[in-house]
């Protein structure tokens, strides 16, 4: 059985995307997530990382969307 998988660059861009679209730079996401630096919102928007579902959720409250416009998700 095939699993869908997470696309962390493509999830990365929509992260940007959305943060863009809303006027929000990478350090006013840093302060509203009560992160101490900006490396969290970078890795995730190079896709290096992925937010975890606790950040999943603030995220998708601070961008008025659902979690599922946040992740990109590959079909296996």
């Amino acid at each position: 059985m095939n699993f869908p998988i997470v696309n962390m660059r493509r999830t990365g861009q929509n992260i940007a995307i959305l943060r863009e679209q809303r006027g929000i730079s990478v350090r006013e996401l840093q302060r509203m997530m009560g992160f101490s630096t900006p490396q969290a919102i970078y890795k995730w928007q190079h896709g290096r990382s992925l937010p975890t579902v606790d950040n999943l959720v603030a995220l998708s409250a601070i961008f008025a969307v659902p979690i599922d416009a946040i992740l990109a998700i590959d079909a296996a």
